[in-house]
Parts: C-alpha cells; sequence; structure tokens
C-alpha cells in the first residue's frame, strides 16, 4: 500500500498540483485558456518535439513502431465505440461525441509530464513520438469524426496542415540526417519554448477544466471513462507484445494509452457543435479518475 502511495506522490499528484493551480487561477482571474492553448500548441509543443528528436538515440525504424502503437489503440478503440454507440442506437452527433472522447488521448498535457515523471527522458522521448502520431490522428480523423454530415472529408483532412508537428517532425530528421549544427542563437530560444511546454500544458489542462460544468450523460461518461482508461491501454499492451516493443518504450507506449480524454476535443466539438457539453464533461469525468486506473498501472509497468 505504501509503495502505491508513493507511486501517486511522485508521480500523478506534482500533475495534479500544477493542474489544480492552473484551475485555480482560471477560477479567480477568469482567464481564457484559449490563446494561452494556441501559444502552446503553436510554438512550445513543437519546441519540445524538435528538441526531443534531435537528443534522442532513437532510431527511425524504432520510431515507426512506436507511431503504429499509437495508430493501431487509437483506430481499435475508436471502433469499439463506434460498434457500442450503434448497438445502444445513439443519435448521429452523440455517436461522434463519443467516438471523440475515446480516440482523443491527453497523452500531451497528462502523458508527456507522466512519463517524465515516472520513467525519465528516454521515455519522454517515446512517449513524443506517440503523441505527435495521435495529435495528427485527431486533427484529422478527429475533425472528419467531428464534422460527419458537416463538412467533405478532403475540407476535415485539410486540419493537418494546421498541425505544427506536421512540418516539426520532418525537419528535425533532416537536421540530424545532414548532421547540421544549429548555430547557439537558434538554439537556445528553441530550448527555452521546449523547456516551457509541460508546466504550460499543466497550467492550461488545469484552466479547461476551470472552463468545466457539471458531468452530462452519466451512463454515457460510464462508457467513455471504461474505454478511455481501462479498454485503451489493454489494446496498447496486446499491440505493444505484437510490435515487439520492449523497456521504456512499452512502458511510454501502455502509458500514453492510458491517459484521460484529451483536451484538444472540447475546441473541436466546440468548433462543430459535436455536443460540446458532453466532451467537457468526459475531459473532466475522466481526468479526475484517471489516478485510480493511473496508479496500479504504473506499478505493473516497474515505476
Amino acid at each position: 500500500m505504501n509503495s502505491i502511495i508513493q507511486l501517486f506522490a511522485e508521480n500523478l499528484l506534482p500533475i495534479l498540483i500544477v493542474a489544480g493551480i492552473g484551475f485555480s487561477l482560471q477560477r479567480l482571474l477568469k482567464i481564457n485558456p484559449r490563446p494561452i492553448s494556441q501559444i502552446i500548441f503553436n510554438a512550445f509543443t513543437p519546441s519540445l518535439i524538435f528538441t526531443l528528436l534531435l537528443n534522442t538515440e532513437i532510431q527511425a525504424a524504432n520510431m515507426g513502431r512506436m507511431a503504429l502503437l499509437s495508430i493501431l489503440t487509437t483506430f481499435s478503440v475508436g471502433t469499439l465505440a463506434w460498434l457500442l454507440g450503434k448497438a445502444l442506437r445513439l443519435p448521429g452527433n452523440i455517436l461522434s461525441a463519443l467516438i471523440l472522447t475515446v480516440i482523443g488521448m491527453n497523452a500531451g498535457n497528462f502523458g508527456l509530464s507522466l512519463n517524465y515523471f515516472a520513467f525519465g527522458e528516454e521515455a519522454l522521448a517515446w512517449a513524443s513520438i506517440y503523441f505527435v502520431t495521435n495529435s495528427l490522428l485527431i486533427n484529422s480523423v478527429g475533425v472528419y469524426v467531428a464534422t460527419i454530415g458537416k463538412m467533405s472529408p478532403s475540407r476535415a483532412l485539410l486540419g493537418l496542415l494546421k498541425v505544427p508537428a506536421v512540418y516539426t517532425i520532418p525537419l528535425a530528421f533532416i537536421v540530424r540526417g545532414l548532421q547540421i549544427e544549429l548555430p547557439l542563437a537558434i538554439w537556445r530560444p528553441i530550448e527555452l519554448m521546449s523547456s516551457a511546454a509541460i508546466p504550460c500544458m499543466l497550467l492550461i489542462l488545469g484552466m479547461q477544466i476551470g472552463n468545466s460544468g457539471l458531468p452530462k450523460r452519466p451512463g454515457l461518461l460510464g462508457i467513455t471513462t471504461f474505454l478511455r482508461l481501462i479498454i485503451s491501454p489493454g489494446i496498447a499492451f496486446v499491440f505493444a507484445n505484437i510490435l515487439n516493443l520492449s523497456g521504456a518504450a512499452f512502458q511510454a507506449g501502455i502509458l500514453e494509452s492510458a491517459v484521460p480524454t484529451a483536451v484538444i476535443t472540447s475546441i473541436i466539438s466546440l468548433e462543430f457543435d459535436t455536443e460540446p457539453s458532453f466532451v467537457t464533461s468526459a475531459i473532466l469525468v475522466t481526468t479526475l479518475l484517471s489516478p485510480i486506473t493511473l496508479t496500479p498501472l504504473l506499478a505493473i509497468l516497474g515505476a
């Protein structure tokens, strides 16, 4: 029992404390989190990914296996959500919201921080690959799911062009492949923004939760929570073994698959009017309940 409490205190509690500060700031100062979120998305996160990809010893082939784990897990859990929604005869808009909350993993704000605290920089590098892949899926497939019947697939896929990681990843590979040594005047600003990414992600997570109202559709929230926090890491466990991931890669992949619903899903749902109140409730509930599932998972993974 003491080891479980220690795992929670050392790995999850710091995340909740920083998010709690963001929550308090939003409630006290009525801060609009959207502009801050845009800064993180367009400046801090790309800088973090760029520095991680440049500094990591992970080979490109192994990066591909982690990306494939993210794709397989996302599509599998999304398919399960679709099947359950069809079985329950959910209306189209609510079905889209359910799928969105299940495939949208908070692999950035929450997952990167948790992997760093629990398993260190190597796991953080692996987790960043999972995060980038899921981010690309959410900004393409996720947007398509949210816009079914409202927008053409081609227009939905144009959302990819607005994801900075689309440009950051190949740029990092070019710099690595050509062994380009960046001038300090360029490298240091990137490092500075990279170091700001994780704490700012956690603050914005708390601010977004501060904007949440009372949970909506408790029965459907139960399905979302079960699929997001329990079934998703179970699926990832199977695929991680099939893909022969081990060590920090295995730990990071499973942990990224077990995180709560991503904040970006609320932005997408608001943009396309896809049951935003339910999506926001899913973010709140899965975030608050995640320590119950993540703490024993950390123990299983050897944190």
